[in-house]
């Protein structure tokens, strides 16, 4: 198995609606804001190749939005989907399977691309898209808080392919690379976070129910969850047994760390060192 970082590209969103009830005399301290109060996130997916499996975990925000929706959130950087894949020596027809964590935009915008003629398609034409049929029905049916953040260009065309499929919660046959899926419904229903065995180390991809190195303490809760304290009591799980267990925690919006283990210590768990997943 070989493990890639994929970067498809920076962008920003509110401080506050990040970091929740914490002041920002506090957060401020790990991700400065601009002048309107707005800070800079990652995009960062992962691929995984195994055999002749090429596994691609969320793929970023995709760039078939107008400009006014741009302007909300500021994407910049060189990165993109397309030229990680080309960096690291594939194309998006390499691809066997998207493993969607959530369908906000920022995680499964790059799933659809919108062709010269208008006409949307998948973007991983040779892929199968796999989510789960309980986060599915929440994001085509959804509620007044994330109806901006389930766009249906970026869900629909993925069920018309004919190439969605659904995970139930304790099975991981169709995805042997993962030891065991994790559901969460603290940030929204049903997201996924995957867990994986690699090199001798357990490593879990943690979506947004940890977005940063930043969000570790058990408050730093994103006011966009719809559940905070279900992700405290989510949270609080899975940063305990990767603190026993010693876990690499794959960071998808930290602009700095792609990765951290963390430590317990008796102001609960904290951070103990950060890594890439090329040096593990």
């Amino acid at each position: 198995m070989n493990l890639y970082t994929i970067d498809t590209g920076l962008f920003k969103l509110d401080g506050g609606a990040m970091f929740g009830v914490v002041p920002k005399s506090m957060w401020q301290k790990l991700n400065p804001p601009d002048a309107n109060n707005m800070c800079t996130w990652a995009m960062r997916s992962l691929l995984i190749e195994d055999g002749n499996r090429l596994i691609l975990i969320d793929n970023g925000m995709g760039n078939k939005q107008d400009e006014k929706f741009r302007s909300h959130f500021y994407p910049h950087g060189d990165d993109t989907l397309e030229n990680s894949l080309r960096q690291r020596g594939f194309t998006a027809a390499d691809i066997t399977d998207v493993f969607l964590t959530h369908l906000h935009f920022d995680h499964c915008g790059g799933s659809v691309v919108r062709t010269p003629g208008g006409k949307l398609e998948v973007a991983f034409p040779n892929a199968t898209y796999w989510s789960n049929e309980a986060h599915w029905n929440w994001a085509v049916t959804p509620n007044a808080r994330e109806k901006a953040s389930f766009l249906k260009e970026n869900i629909f065309p993925i069920q018309e392919s004919g190439r969605l499929q659904f995970l139930t919660p304790g099975a991981t046959s169709a995805l042997p690379q993962f030891r065991e899926i994790i559901f969460a419904d603290g940030h929204t229903e049903k997201m996924m976070v995957p867990v994986l065995e690699y090199k001798g180390r357990t490593l879990a991809f943690m979506a947004d129910l940890l977005p940063s190195a930043g969000h570790i303490p058990l408050p730093y809760v994103m006011g966009y969850d719809v559940r905070p304290l279900a992700t405290l009591t989510e949270k609080e799980a899975v940063l305990n047994r990767a603190a026993a267990e010693n876990w690499v925690l794959l960071l998808q919006h930290d602009p700095t760390n792609a990765a951290c283990t963390v430590q317990a210590t008796d102001r609960g768990v904290r951070l103990a060192e950060t890594l890439r997943v090329e040096d593990l």
